[in-house]
This record gives C-alpha cells, sequence and structure tokens, in this order.
C-alpha cells in the first residue's frame, strides 16, 4: 500500500510538471508556447498580380542591410516581369514584430538581375539563403529556374540594399524546390539540396533529390553532385510510381541519435494515394549515401492522424502531407530537433509540428489550423496553407523562432510568420 500511495503521488506530480509546461489543445498537446502571428500579404509587399504565386518558396537570408535584423528572400515564380511566368523573387528587410520595412524585388527588369529569362522559366520556384559567399560580409541567395531549356541554378551575391552586385548562372540543374542544409562536407560553405519531385528515375514520377556542393567561385561541382532517388544512393526500395519524393523543401535535422550521421527529413507528397509521407533519411558520413531510413506516414511510425485522399480542385489528389517541411530545432526540449511539415490541401491546409524520437519515429505531434495550434488562424477554405514553410530563426530577439508557411493559393500569395517559443 505504501508504495502504491508513493507512485500515486510521484505520477500526480508528474502530471502537474507537465501540464505547467504544456498546452492543451483540442487534438494535441502543445510543447511550445504560441506567440502570434502576422501576415504578409503579396500586395502589401508589392503591386502582384493574381496568380504570381508570392511566397511559392522563402528563407531566411541573414541581416542583409546591416541593421541587425534578419532579412528574407520570398519567391513569385509566376511573376511577368519580362514574359509570362518568367519569374521574380523579392529581398524582404524585415522588422522585429514581423511585418516588412521595406522590399527590392529582382527580375529581368529590377534590381540589377541582367539575365534573359524564357517564358515560364519560374525564376523564384526555390530560394535559399546561402550565408555570405564572396566574402563581401553580405549574405547570398541561391535562385532556382527550373524549366527547360534554361533551366539554372543562380548564386546571387547581394548588395547591402538587396539588389544584385554579380551572379553566377549554373546550367542544367532542376530544382523544383531548393533548401540550404548546413556545410555537410566540412568546407566551410552552405550546401544545397536540388528536389526533382517529377524525376522519372526508377520509375514514373519516383522524385529524387541532388545534394550539391559549391567551389569558392559559387560553381556547382557538378562531379560531387549526390543524387538520391529509387536507383541511386543507397535508398532501396519503398518508393512507388508517382510519389514524387522530394517534395518542394528538405530539412536537415542533425544527428538524432548521435551516431555520427545526420539525417534529413524529405517528403513524398504524392505518396500513399496522395496522402503523403516525410522519409527521415540517415546520410554516411563520408559519401553523403542513405544508410537507413523511416517512412512517417499515416498509421505508421508513430504518426496517427487521419489525411484526406479525396480529389482536390486542382486537380491532384491527398492533402499532400511532407510538401514542405524545415527542420525546427528541440522544440519540447528532450534534446531531440524535431520537424515541421504540414499537408497543404487537407481542407484548410494543414501544419504540423512533429516531435521526434532518436529512431527517427514520431512520439507525438501537434496540428496547426483554424482550430489547432493555439494562433488563431481565420484561413479560407482551400487556402493551401503550409504549402512552402522555412525556418526564420530568432527574428525577434528574444528566444522565440519565427517559422514561415505560404498560403494564398489563387491569389497573389501570402507568407504567414508563426512565432513559437520552444519548451
Amino acid at each position: 500500500m505504501k508504495i502504491i500511495s508513493i507512485l500515486s503521488v510521484l505520477l500526480i506530480v508528474m502530471s502537474c510538471s507537465k501540464k505547467e509546461n504544456s498546452i492543451e489543445t483540442s487534438s494535441k498537446t502543445l510543447w511550445y508556447q504560441p506567440e502570434g502571428f502576422i501576415t504578409i500579404n503579396g500586395n502589401s509587399v508589392a503591386n502582384l498580380e493574381s496568380g504570381d504565386r508570392f511566397g511559392r518558396d522563402h528563407d531566411k537570408i541573414g541581416d542583409v542591410n546591416g541593421d541587425g535584423i534578419i532579412d528574407f528572400v520570398v519567391g513569385a515564380r509566376s511573376d511577368d516581369d519580362g514574359a509570362i511566368d518568367a519569374g521574380a523573387v523579392y529581398v524582404l528587410f524585415m522588422n522585429t514584430n514581423g511585418t516588412v520595412q521595406s522590399s527590392q524585388k529582382i527580375s529581368m527588369l529590377e534590381g540589377g538581375f541582367t539575365e534573359v529569362l524564357n517564358a515560364g522559366n519560374f525564376f523564384g520556384y526555390g530560394v535559399a539563403g546561402i550565408g555570405d559567399y564572396d566574402g563581401d560580409g553580405i549574405p547570398d541567395i541561391a535562385v532556382a529556374s527550373p524549366v527547360p531549356p534554361n533551366n539554372a541554378l543562380y548564386i546571387i551575391h547581394l548588395n547591402a540594399n538587396g539588389t544584385v552586385k554579380d551572379y553566377v548562372k549554373n546550367n542544367n540543374i532542376i530544382a523544383n524546390g531548393l533548401s540550404a542544409i548546413g556545410d555537410l562536407n566540412g568546407d566551410g560553405r552552405i550546401d544545397l539540396v536540388a528536389c526533382v519531385p517529377g524525376s522519372n528515375d526508377g520509375g514514373s514520377s519516383r522524385g529524387a533529390i541532388d545534394i550539391l556542393f559549391l567551389n569558392s567561385a559559387s560553381e556547382v561541382i557538378y562531379a560531387n553532385k549526390v543524387t538520391i532517388s529509387s536507383t541511386q544512393g543507397g535508398f532501396g526500395t519503398g518508393l512507388e510510381d508517382g510519389d514524387q519524393f522530394g517534395g518542394r523543401e528538405v530539412a536537415m535535422l542533425g544527428d538524432l541519435d548521435n551516431d555520427g550521421t545526420k539525417e534529413l527529413a524529405v517528403g513524398a507528397f504524392m505518396s500513399d494515394g496522395g496522402r503523403g509521407a516525410v522519409w527521415i533519411l540517415s546520410l554516411d558520413k563520408l559519401n553523403y549515401n542513405v544508410v537507413s531510413k523511416v517512412k512517417l506516414a499515416e498509421g505508421l511510425n508513430g504518426f496517427t492522424d487521419e489525411l484526406v485522399a479525396d480529389a482536390n480542385p486542382n486537380g491532384t489528389a491527398g492533402a499532400n502531407f511532407g510538401h514542405a517541411m524545415c527542420a525546427a530545432g528541440d522544440m519540447d526540449g528532450d534534446g531531440i530537433p524535431d520537424l515541421i511539415t504540414g499537408a497543404n490541401q487537407q481542407y484548410e491546409g494543414w501544419g504540423y509540428v512533429l516531435y521526434l524520437n532518436a529512431n527517427k519515429t514520431i512520439k507525438g505531434f501537434s496540428r496547426i489550423n483554424n482550430t489547432d495550434g493555439g494562433f488563431g488562424l481565420n484561413l479560407e477554405s482551400e487556402e493551401r496553407f503550409s504549402r512552402s514553410i522555412s525556418f526564420g530563426g530568432d527574428l525577434k530577439d528574444d528566444g522565440s523562432i519565427a517559422v514561415n508557411f505560404g498560403g494564398g493559393a489563387g491569389g497573389t500569395g501570402t507568407l504567414y510568420t508563426l512565432f513559437f517559443r520552444p519548451q
């Protein structure tokens, strides 16, 4: 009886402690404190047209103008400057509260970018902040223009006012999404992943990713490119036709289990009938091939939410879980990095915080939508919230983190900056 009483007291104390550090919602426990959000509508930044797709991709750059505040880059792949759907990107100079001080457009007609793009090039389909590549003290950006015959990856060296100082064009790179993954090979430069969900390597639209390493001249070292697909990079079995592995962004999680290999999260948003999936890959530390992997999907490895498989108004099907993602750091205070992803065609579009175990499975998750997550969002039906996601860092400089979610499908495009305070 005495032992049972002691155990009961311990359980009560543990339960109270847990409730003091978390927020109960109608879906799951939040292991973060929601601290509001800011909506950045494309028309508030520039004179955009409907369908420009502002927010199709985005990333933090770092402090471009030297005011001590993190700045962002946002793609508008269907902007018509110079040609229909030629594309553009915007450098957003931010305030600490998530509002925009000012912006600088980079396109065929603005910002000092002298490249001649083709109609339908979709410049800005993928963007990434890559740190200071040319050593002038100003952070730079990578921008993808994925549509042949002029498909390329541009490394754009910026001036402090966000205009183009100069750029390097890397030809024959297809990137329907682009992510910076840190310095994987230890050469002091940020490396990139080009997402190629339409790749037919191994089967129709099974998808692929290309890990890209660049030299000090901002040139892709083509001989060192690592492709991971059904037939390359050690992935092995698991992908099927139409899965679109690669998604629109990947997330470098770091070494989850402290075994010396780094884990990379990659979406396959049309997997399982369009419901979608996320693969957590452990990469060999020498050749960056896959040494082990875990699939996260409905009813698999700890993900228990029900994902829709219905036809969507845009002609696709399913929730598209894993379409976009970013590494969130350790949100729940257990020492293991976590992942933010989304299912952008699950009703209005749902975000997810996935709390990970060291073995790459999910120990819990939180939804972010109109009713869950603690932010009080008021998204429109078929908003496609979470169709793009990026880590904004400590924008407020107060220990919170900003995470950007793209939305506004069918209009000019919208960026939602949500502020999280990890436990």
